[in-house]
């Protein structure tokens, strides 16, 4: 024990020394010495943004949701989750419907109990466009086998059998250029599920995309048509615009676009406000 402190029963040692001897009184808090930096000098203090929360910074947002939504700071709740969550419990009618909507659309990545409600295929006029195009050329080699001259040897063209030969060859070409563009026309399929809207676009016979957004998702759903041609045979685009990253989504020659869009209205309503989105349901 140390001889020049009080030796007061009564009076406990405040705390110990680095050589395990008592000290008696109040201890005097250690002040924090500043860092040095490379020269010596004492280093600026610095204040966190996380912890500080300043109200603003030049190049930084530090909107109080965006914080606490990405920020890793105080106040932050992260909510559990469990390793193995119980399957979700389907009724026997929604289960039939899925299966049935799952032997239908074979192709379709359906969750359980998603089945579909809407499957768009485009306006047939679509096809007459295609076949007029190639009616037209074939049109045309016919006419110019009619009237090739009987002696193409004076004219100094190849002979008959030679300029049949190459006119079927041709024929035969635009008929197999007007099965393909009408079977990608055919492969271009917009549905709507009670989850979901997933669009199959076709652009060429190599060239083929998929588009699938949650109906929680879209913020717009619109339709839109143009000339008269349009309006005379009820045909037009629809259009979806998605929340965040304001991505739009077109479907084109959609055969009576008024009544599809107002089905996917009614269906997005539905889904946001948690009702059963089924348009057929009584």
């Amino acid at each position: 024990m140390n001889p020049q402190q009080p030796q007061d029963p009564n009076n406990r040692p405040a705390y110990y020394d680095a050589n395990g001897q008592p000290v008696y009184g109040t201890p005097q808090p250690v002040q924090p010495q500043a860092p040095l930096d490379s020269s010596g000098g004492v280093q600026p203090q610095r204040t966190s943004h996380v912890t500080a929360a300043p109200d603003q910074v030049q190049g930084q947002n530090y909107d109080p949701a965006i914080r606490v939504q990405y920020a890793n700071e105080p106040g932050v709740v992260h909510a559990s989750r469990s390793i193995e969550p119980e399957p979700m419990e389907v009724s026997d009618k929604l289960q039939q419907r899925h299966e049935e909507a799952v032997k239908r659309y074979p192709h379709l990545n359906l969750s359980a109990g998603e089945f579909v409600i809407l499957d768009i295929i485009r306006h047939p006029i679509g096809l007459f466009l295609h076949f007029a195009a190639g009616g037209v050329v074939l049109l045309a080699l016919i006419i110019v086998m009619i009237v090739y001259p009987a002696d193409p040897a004076a004219f100094g063209l190849p002979s008959f059998g030679l300029a049949s030969a190459i006119g079927g060859l041709l024929m035969a070409l635009v008929g197999l250029g007007t099965f393909i563009a009408v079977w990608v026309y055919l492969q271009n399929h917009f549905y709507m599920t009670n989850e979901s809207v997933i669009q199959e676009i076709q652009h060429s016979l190599f060239s083929r995309h998929e588009q699938t957004v949650s109906l929680g998702s879209i913020e717009d759903a619109s339709f839109k048509q143009n000339g008269i041609v349009q309006t005379m045979f009820n045909y037009g685009t629809i259009r979806l615009s998605t929340e965040g990253e304001e991505t739009t989504y077109r479907f084109a020659f959609v055969a009576n676009p008024r009544d599809q869009v107002a089905t996917l209205n009614n269906a997005i309503e539905s889904f946001k406000n948690g009702r059963p989105v089924d348009p057929y349901e009584s």
